[in-house]
């Protein structure tokens, strides 16, 4: 196929000009990242956003894959002599990879089959003749002929019996019948589940005798119970109206006689319906592994872009029982100042002895915040630092911090390399520190899999799910920026065009030079070429350097064009952020002066937005972590109490919210508004903070439900 047939056919189909996708992909072709054309080259592909790159790239290679497949099975058949002028046809038309398949599929080779022995014993036209006769064909006198000795066919039923099988594997592989019961099955199937052992107790009980449709069964349920039925704790099984299923069949036959009833029920039972189950249990564990994979992502995106809490001194604390709790005092860059462990829980209990510890740290140090693990003795540890601060002559708040994957950072080549001489939870509590600071420094050293906002993460495909979350990642890293005189190698790494060994690279010429004072001065690291200066350095920026735009978003190849803006406003370059330049900028005439100074319009208001607020943290103006002083018992609540708290995760069914209790409570989706709710990410995402009121309180199994509308 033409590449501008491609072109056009995903244009048609995504709903984009076919002008879009053809400079997309060329772009792309060209080692340009998605960052990097949404940012940068807005011209030329219309504004189009990440979002929307992505989409047309993956329609592209889906349909560039689409059309090898068929003109390799084209080829294939042709090469056995069966390509006939109607059947070309419907190849090409085919629009999807099952509908290809489902062609192929009466000449793909098999192992051998009933119908493939019969055919083997001649019986071929012998099937023929049943499938064409009436009523009144005499079957004796039908079968006959093909009762052979040396074909190994003993008696007319054999023989029969052999042309049935052959007929119902005809049918079984029409691709149109194929499509049409595919189609019923998955609009009129209902799944059933049934307990394997009824009286096993399980945390799948509400499954053990349940019915829902396919189509509308929610991703979260398909996930729940597609993994019961590989624990051995359910049966699952398809049901559709067969009598409606023999209906259509019997349109394939071109007259009804005597073996027409038993030749579907055969085709059907023991052909397509295990065939076409298989398809359906496939495309709803697709379909629930893609939307449990984009709630994921929705939630690690705003886990990472989360307010930063800059200039604050903070310890860290990171809670466990009896190997006591490990602190960590940090500077306002995320250097480590202080490490020690306190026993203020069970089973030591040395409460004195710790708090005198957390005050000698108080003293010693311009401690503002306490940033607390999420984790095990969490809540415990939480009450001993709230009696602290009571006691503190200091303006003090603490912060639950979610310390998913801590663990798995602290355990780390990476984590060891950065801390050589710290044991694994001390570098746990440096971590839960620094990820109040900048969570998006902190949390892109972790395996995005491990930060724990995801549904069934460990149920959907793994390297789907690594390369989505990874892509997520790289999204927001370069939707910040980053500053290349504090980044770590794991924070660059994500950046656009830079790899693992470019970004130590960075780092080590970083170290070697004392800090980056311009952007050209990145030419000169080891493997950072052309290309890849091209695609980072927009990303890249230096906050205190010798050119103010450098700690822009401007990329160098606008220079020119930001700079003769400045000079015809009359600004100087060290003025930006003061109120008198952001005035004059504010009052430009954007067409107008983009077609001046020969700029596309995205370009330079582009420009125009990043001189106005220069070096600025885009993640400034989300909402900032609940700074707590004292402690939320479940006994003071009550039905009705209004609260505040942080959204910490969403998944289909509603969202987890930290109140300050011990375990994060939930709101459940009929409860996120007044308005019906489709998906709880219109509603709400990971980090908002939200008004609730507290519908009910369970002390037994700890659980509290909240509401959003009161």
């Amino acid at each position: 196929m033409e590449v501008m047939e491609l072109v056009e056919q995903v244009a048609r189909e995504l709903s984009f000009r076919v002008e879009q996708v053809k400079v997309t992909m060329e772009l792309i072709e060209a080692g340009n990242t998605i960052p990097f054309i949404a940012r940068y080259r807005k011209e030329m592909t219309g504004e189009l956003d990440e979002e929307q790159l992505r989409q047309i790239e993956e329609r592209y290679r889906y349909i560039a894959g689409l059309y090898t497949r068929r003109d390799e099975i084209i080829r294939l058949i042709d090469e056995h002599g069966k390509l006939t002028d109607e059947l070309h046809e419907k190849l090409l038309k085919a629009k999807k990879l099952q509908e290809l398949e489902d062609l192929y599929l009466p000449f793909r080779p098999k192992r051998k089959t009933r119908a493939s022995m019969a055919r083997e014993k001649g019986l071929e036209p012998l099937a023929k003749m049943i499938l064409e006769s009436k009523e009144t064909t005499d079957k004796e006198q039908l079968a006959a002929p093909y009762v052979l000795e040396e074909k190994n066919v003993k008696s007319t039923e054999e023989a029969i019996k052999g042309a049935l099988d052959i007929l119902a594997e005809e049918l079984s592989e029409d691709a149109d019948t194929r499509k049409w019961v595919r189609t019923y099955t998955w609009n009129q199937g209902v799944l059933e589940a049934k307990a394997v052992d009824a009286d096993e107790t399980s945390v799948y009980e509400m499954y053990y005798d349940y019915q829902e449709p396919i189509r509308t069964m929610p991703s979260h349920r398909v996930l729940a119970v597609r993994r019961a039925e590989r624990e051995g704790i359910l049966k699952l099984k398809i049901n559709v109206q067969e009598d409606e299923v023999f209906s259509l069949l019997r349109k394939w036959f071109p007259h009804e006689n005597t073996y027409t009833a038993s030749i579907m029920q055969d085709s059907y039972k023991r052909l397509i319906a295990p065939s076409i189950d298989r398809e359906i249990h496939a495309k709803m564990l697709v379909d629930a592994e893609e939307k449990a994979i984009d709630i994921f992502k929705e939630n690690l995106r705003h886990l990472l872009l989360q307010s930063p809490i800059a200039g604050k001194v903070v310890l860290g604390v990171d809670p466990a029982y009896r190997t006591g709790c490990k602190l960590a005092v940090v500077d306002d860059t995320g250097k480590l100042l202080d490490i020690d462990v306190i026993y203020p829980t069970k089973p030591n209990e040395r409460t004195e002895e710790a708090k005198e510890k957390v005050h000698a740290l108080l003293k010693k140090y311009p401690i503002s915040l306490i940033a607390i693990g999420n984790g095990t003795a969490s809540r415990e540890t939480e009450d001993f630092i709230a009696e602290v601060i009571q006691e503190a002559n200091k303006e003090l708040f603490y912060v639950i911090v979610n310390e998913a994957g801590a663990s798995v950072y602290s355990a780390s080549p990476l984590a060891k390399e950065e801390f050589p001489d710290l044991d694994a939870a001390r570098r746990s509590a440096v971590s839960i520190a620094r990820r109040l600071q900048d969570p998006l420094a902190e949390l892109v050293k972790i395996d995005p899999k491990s930060v724990g906002v995801g549904q069934y993460q460990h149920d959907v495909n793994q390297k789907k799910l690594s390369e989505s979350l990874t892509q997520v990642v790289e999204s927001s890293v370069n939707y910040v920026g980053v500053d290349v005189n504090t980044a770590s190698p794991s924070l660059l790494q994500y950046i656009s065009g830079v790899s693992k060994t470019v970004a130590k690279n960075i780092v080590a010429e970083r170290e070697k030079i004392g800090k980056y004072t311009n952007r050209e001065q990145l030419k000169k690291v080891p493997k950072l070429g052309a290309k890849t200066f091209e695609q980072c350095i927009g990303f890249l920026r230096i906050r205190e350097g010798d050119n103010p735009l450098d700690k822009t978003p401007i990329h160098p190849e606008s220079y020119q064009i930001a700079t003769q803006l400045l000079e015809k406003l009359d600004i100087s370059a060290y003025d930006l952020g003061l109120e008198e330049a952001k005035e004059k900028l504010k009052k430009v005439d954007i067409v107008k002066v983009a077609a001046e100074l020969n700029s596309g319009v995205p370009t330079m208001r582009d420009i125009i937005d990043s001189l106005l607020r220069p070096g600025r943290d885009p993640r400034e103006s989300l909402p900032s972590p609940i700074l707590r002083s004292d402690v939320l018992k479940s006994d003071d609540l009550e039905t009705g109490m209004h609260l505040k708290g942080t959204i910490r995760n969403v998944v289909a069914f509603g969202a987890f919210v930290d109140i300050g209790l011990k375990n994060d409570a939930l709101v459940h989706i009929s409860k996120l508004s007044r308005q019906y709710v489709r998906n709880p990410m219109d509603v709400v995402t990971v980090g908002d903070i939200v008004d609730v009121w507290v519908l009910s309180v369970d002390k037994d199994r700890d659980r509290v439900s909240l509401s959003m509308v009161n």
